[in-house]
């Protein structure tokens, strides 16, 4: 009689298989969670980084070319409204121009890719937009608007856009 009353204590003590798979089920449900929760927000990190460097980029490669298109004393040639070359008397000629259809050069360097759109617009001293077509636009452009627009994660909308309008310090010196 004694033997019994040992067993059914033993039995008593511990989990069953059953309770066990349970458990496991349960902790492996919330591990998926977390390993998705915790994903999301990597992947949603990685983007924030990869635009903030674009954006970087695109206000450091709008910086240069404002800084170097307001020394210039006259724009060369601007026969597309995705290129302008001109001539500073520091520098000699530089062009801008948008390459292979998303890759911002600066005369054979490239400055900046995922390019969506670059745009040169020419106004005159009072304010009067110039047609590139204009034969005499060489001594007319006195303002210079850019207008630049990148796309980081090649879907149709601009992640970064940015405008600029200049005027030439040195125009008709």
């Amino acid at each position: 009689m004694k033997k019994n009353n040992i067993l059914k204590n033993i039995n008593k003590k511990g989990f069953s298989l059953i309770e066990l798979m349970v458990v496991v089920v349960i902790l492996g449900l919330m591990v998926l969670g977390l390993v998705t929760f915790f994903t999301g927000g990597v992947r949603s990190w990685i983007s924030g980084q990869s635009q903030l460097e674009a954006q970087r980029n695109a206000r450091q490669a709008m910086d240069i070319m404002v800084r170097e298109i307001r020394e210039a004393d006259y724009v060369e040639n601007s026969s597309t409204s995705s290129f302008i070359d001109f001539h500073t008397p520091f520098h000699g000629t530089i062009s801008y121009l948008l390459s292979g259809g998303s890759d911002l050069k600066r005369d054979s360097n490239t400055m900046i890719s995922n390019v969506q759109s670059l745009a040169f617009s020419y106004f005159d001293n009072s304010g009067n937009q110039i047609d590139s077509s204009d034969s005499d636009k060489k001594s007319k452009v006195s303002k210079v608007h850019i207008d630049l627009q990148v796309n980081v994660d090649q879907d149709s909308n601009p992640d970064i856009t940015l405008n600029s309008d200049i005027d030439l310090r040195n125009y008709n010196l």
